[in-house]
């Protein structure tokens, strides 16, 4: 794994602790409401001390979370970083002079360690008398141990350690708004590889000092912001305007600019994803649309990102949230913000350039955001995602492929062992925003909001060892349901379930592992029987059997072995075209009897051999007498 594939893996760990600060944001401003005037205190007593308790314990939430993640959901681990966090403040408590409490920046190096000393050493197998500490065991012992070594050097280092962070926070404060600036493209460019979240928990998290009226210490400009510090705010409130207006701004552009015929699907989709955005500040489903596409706009964008911060700095704006820079943020924190009222006409003013820049480049340039090519990210994920699993994770090279899948919010973060046997096509066919390849087997594919739905799904099957038969694209075209072949018989499935094409090629490939059955004399249809029973039936056209004059040449013969993509039969696209009733192909299994579920690829152009278009579950594994 090299570097940007670990720190890739470390991001996705240390923002998972984060999930817990919108109940905090919420609990705290439900403790602000006037519940004294309205008879019930205990209420607003009740949701202060619960929302400061998660700030209270965050480093703690840090230790277990990062050790979690980073040990791929591994119990131990986060019981073991857990433990060394009370050995720690044990420790600095009753032997330090009462300055060092635990801060964010310990539980995520308690975290690590934690994962990583659980991954070396899970298996690790020591003399029988004390294999009891073995295994997984190990890391809870080796973390005793180094907690207490570790937390005795960090009674004679933390003044250092706090006069660095003394000094970087001055730093930051004399370079003023130039400072924010550099912030904020800096965010905004991370953000693209998903390793925003390591920079975001410095300035977070770990940047500044606040004393709070009940005397606990509380570091970062997030924690400084919900306890009442009237600096803080300055590293969150530039993101607002983005996320609310400017990157909505970017989604009604690209609806706009949509084809006519495509722009009831793109209005639905990004209509949706402009809300989402403007509500809870998730912007990947937006800036994945124009990152690959045109990556010269990203650069822009995340150079009038780091101009935002800057104007609020100058404008003297603080504001903050916990979890990101949208209106449910917004509204519910307002009451802690110092002149935030003024991002709304910052906001507005951002929209409205974004909107005008993105429209005149996308049709300038010809820059190719969904709805102006047929490719395009168009579908509801919602309630398909169990029948796209298994598409999708044959897309990403198989589960042989897989080492190792996770996901954060936007995102699938994956470790496989061959990048390249990655669909990215098919991928894209099925939802995906965008692939990004880390190297090293790190990749991440941007599918939004249902990220972590699909990360579930596709775990499942990696657990569950399925009887399966993948089938990829026989033609290149339009990929259709059997039900709309112009053909009653097709359409009615009496001949067999499965989908239908309509071809711009005059190629058939075979969509399967399999054995050639039966080549039909005049050549438009072939059978072919796989190794796991089903029997396939691929038919060119509709009313093509009467066809004379040689306008089909098959390239294979009965009993011939072939492989998924490899060439079938050349026909003649014009002529039949000419003469047949349609040139709707189906592909079908004429045994679905053996056929369990079945899962079907968004119906869409193809290309020829493309994979993850059709998978079906089979009833048992002995099937057709194969073990």
């Amino acid at each position: 794994m090299n570097w940007l594939g670990s720190l890739q893996q470390f991001g996705r760990a240390v923002m998972l602790p984060t999930m817990a600060l919108p109940s905090a944001a919420i609990l705290l401003c439900v403790g602000s409401l006037p519940w004294a005037a309205w008879g019930i205190p205990a209420v607003a007593d009740v949701c202060t001390w619960a929302g400061q308790g998660i700030f209270y314990f965050l480093p703690y939430l840090f230790a277990v979370g990062v050790a979690w993640g980073l040990a791929n959901q591994a119990g131990p681990a986060g019981l073991a970083a857990l433990a060394g966090m009370f050995i720690y403040d044990q420790i600095t408590r009753h032997l330090g002079n009462g300055d060092i409490q635990p801060a964010t920046l310990i539980g995520i190096i308690f975290g690590a360690i934690a994962g990583i000393v659980y991954n070396r050493f899970k298996y690790i197998k020591l003399p029988e008398v004390v294999q009891f500490f073995g295994g997984s065991r190990f890391v809870l012992l080796f973390m005793g141990l180094f907690s207490a070594m570790f937390s005795w050097v960090m009674l004679f280092i933390t003044p250092f350690l706090q006069r660095g962070l003394n000094e970087l926070t001055l730093l930051m404060t004399h370079m003023g708004g130039f400072g924010l600036l550099l912030y904020g493209i800096l965010y905004r460019i991370l953000t693209a590889f998903g390793l925003h979240h390591l920079l975001n928990n410095v300035f977070w998290f770990q940047l500044g000092s606040f004393k709070t009226p009940e005397g606990q210490i509380v570091q970062g400009d997030l924690p400084r912001f919900f306890s009442g510090d009237p600096t803080a705010g300055t590293f969150m409130a530039g993101l607002f305007p983005i996320m609310m207006f400017a990157l909505p701004g970017i989604a009604l552009a690209i609806i706009q600019e949509a084809r006519e015929d495509l722009k009831p699907k793109v209005k639905k989709t990004f209509l949706t994803a402009a809300l989402v955005c403007f509500l809870t500040g998730v912007s990947e489903q937006i800036e994945f649309a124009f990152l690959f596409a045109a990556p010269y706009l990203f650069v822009l964008h995340a150079v009038l990102s780091g101009i935002a911060m800057w104007l609020t700095y100058a404008l003297d704006i603080h504001h903050g949230f916990s979890y990101s820079a949208g209106a449910i943020d917004f509204v519910l924190n307002f009451h802690l913000s110092h002149n935030a009222w003024l991002l709304i006409p910052i906001g507005i003013g951002y929209g409205l350039v974004y909107y005008f820049l993105f429209r005149w480049a996308i049709r300038r340039f010809q820059i190719p955001t969904p709805g102006r090519e047929e490719g395009s990210t168009l579908d509801d994920w919602a309630g398909n995602i169990p029948y796209q699993a298994p598409l999708i994770l044959e897309a990403l090279g198989g589960k042989e492929n897989i080492v190792q899948v996770e996901s954060c919010i936007t995102r699938l973060r994956l470790t496989v062992k061959n990048d390249r046997m990655i669909d990215s096509n098919a991928l894209k066919m099925l939802g995906s925003a965008g692939l990004i390849k880390l190297g090293g087997g790190n990749v991440q594919v941007v599918f939004g909001t249902y990220s972590e739905l699909i990360r579930e799904e596709v775990n499942k099957l990696m657990q569950r060892d399925l009887p399966q038969v993948l089938f990829c694209a026989p033609v290149q075209g339009r990929m259709l349901p059997i039900e709309e072949v112009p053909d009653h018989i097709f359409a009615a499935k009496l001949v067999g379930d499965g989908v239908a094409f309509m071809p711009e090629r005059g190629e058939l490939v075979s969509p399967v592992l399999g054995t050639i059955m039966h080549i039909y004399p005049t050549m438009h249809a072939i059978g072919i029987s796989t190794p796991e029973g089903l029997e396939v039936l691929l038919h060119i056209g509709i009313d093509t059997s009467q066809l004379k004059g040689g306008h089909f040449t098959a390239v294979v013969q009965e009993g011939d072995k072939v492989s998924p993509g490899q060439l079938l039969v050349k026909f003649d696209l014009a002529y039949i075209r000419s003469h047949a009733s349609s040139l709707a192909t189906p592909m079908v299994i004429t045994n679905p009897e053996r056929v369990k579920s079945w899962s079907f690829a968004p119906f869409r152009i193809v290309k020829k051999g493309q994979a993850s278009v059709m998978s079906v579950v089979l009833h048992d594994r002995n099937v057709g007498g194969l073990e």
